[in-house]
């Protein structure tokens, strides 16, 4: 009997890894439904009926449907009763929430060009990645790892000394960081590195 909880997109996805993330924090059984993006599968009214900006990932638990990786980590997260979204604590659980967004209004769109740039320009579009472009959201990442290094000065991750969502929801996008020739832009912030190899 297949799993009720489906997770629809391309697995090389780092909106679909957060989510991916989470089910295996949990152990939830999962199915992966492939979504082929260069065959135009996620504009399908399929996929929309799912996700109505015809992006991924989707996700569907039964006769729940969701869209948006950082909601769906958050619910399969309240649906197992983990403690990585601090709930028991409202301070605990609001600095948690103040760090995703940090993640999805800051690091995640600097990180999406630089990204983009390096893996999609030259492996799907065959072409060259822009280096002004880099160079730009590298000096932008630099500001905003300065911020970072200084909050992780002061507590092992970023809501705290017990790691949560916020750290978690970081990780697609640092591993796709560092298999790019832009890795040692980290060296410089210490405390950044703990946090990421911790």
């Amino acid at each position: 009997m297949a799993p009720a909880v489906k997770v629809f997109g391309p697995a090389k996805s780092t909106c679909l890894a957060r989510v991916l993330i989470c089910l295996e924090e949990v152990g939830a059984e999962y199915e992966l439904v492939h979504v082929h993006i260069p065959a135009g599968e996620h504009r399908s009214p399929a996929h929309v009926a799912r996700n109505p900006f015809g992006q991924v990932p989707a996700f569907q638990d039964g006769d729940l449907v969701l869209f948006e990786s950082r909601a769906i980590s958050k619910y399969i997260l309240r649906k197992h009763a983990s403690d990585l979204l601090r709930e028991g604590s409202v301070t605990e659980s609001t600095t948690v929430d103040v760090w995703l967004e940090v993640e999805s209004q800051k690091f995640d769109p600097i990180m999406s060009v630089i990204s983009f740039q390096c893996f999609v320009v030259p492996i799907f579009m065959g072409g060259t990645a822009d280096h002004k472009i880099v160079q730009e959201s590298l000096e932008k990442l630099r500001q905003v790892l300065e911020v970072y290094e200084a909050r992780l000065s002061k507590s092992s991750y970023l809501a705290g000394d017990l790691i949560s969502l916020a750290d978690l929801s970081h990780s697609p996008m640092l591993h796709y960081l560092l298999a790019t020739p832009h890795a040692p832009v980290l060296s410089g912030y210490p405390h950044v590195g703990l946090w990421h190899n911790g």
